[in-house]
């Protein structure tokens, strides 16, 4: 981890920081009370810590997003602590270099058709397990919020806003930017996992990976021609 103000700090600070960083950087956007119990720290030691990182321009505190029908009768949530740009700069760069060397060793050794395999392998597995969380939704809109909160537990920071014709969906970090800015096929292929898991042609509108500031992916409203065509395809 690079250190800017904290220079300073005594080791153990640094350490606690480093620590509660990457615990963000790993399980995505967190409370300060499931990082307490995580990392086994004090609320209040977490909560000094997480200030100071804010500070420091590594975190920034956001409210969570939460499906209009599970705020009623509820207090207001607890903030989460999501990476920045400059976060990921500094916590992310081992992980990718290390990535990134490894597929490139793949795609001379074993050809593009490798790595592409690797790129839809990864979007399957992540396709397996968002269907679970979209499964329960009764409405093509509720399908798209659990996509996007399934997302945001992968560490994407994901919203869905209405746009008329259909639906945007918005993810506003991404673990895997500098690898994927080099093997576009992540993209396409999560791109493509998308298409399956809303049921219909999706068109991805921006990259972070390519130096916008959001993926931004966006999905057309059903039509009863799509679905009868979905049916079709299934008998």
């Amino acid at each position: 981890m690079k250190k800017t103000t904290t220079q300073t700090l005594p080791s153990e600070d640094l350490k606690t920081r480093d620590r509660l960083a990457r615990a963000i950087l790993e399980a995505g956007p967190s409370t300060a009370v499931a990082l307490a119990e995580r990392l086994q720290i004090t609320p209040a030691g977490v909560r000094r810590h997480l200030d100071a990182l804010v500070s420091d321009g590594l975190l920034v505190a956001r409210e969570p997003y939460q499906h209009s029908s599970n705020t009623r009768g509820r207090g207001r949530p607890s903030k989460v602590f999501v990476m920045t740009d400059i976060g990921r700069e500094e916590f992310e760069h081992s992980y990718d270099d290390l990535a990134v060397l490894a597929i490139k060793y793949m795609n001379s050794e074993s050809g593009a058709a490798m790595v592409a395999g690797f790129a839809n392998a990864r979007a399957e597995d992540l396709e397996r397990r968002a269907k679970p969380f979209m499964a329960k939704a009764k409405t093509d809109a509720a399908k798209f919020t659990a996509l996007a909160e399934f997302l945001s537990g992968e560490g994407f920071v994901a919203n869905v806003h209405d746009q008329g014709i259909g639906q945007e969906l918005c993810q506003h970090h991404c673990p895997i930017a500098h690898v994927a800015a080099q093997f576009p096929e992540l993209c396409e292929a999560e791109t493509a996992a998308f298409s399956r898991l809303t049921g219909t042609h999706v068109q991805r509108l921006a990259t972070i990976a390519h130096g916008d500031g959001v993926c931004t992916t966006f999905i057309p409203k059903l039509t009863k021609k799509t679905t009868t065509e979905k049916v079709g395809k299934r008998a």
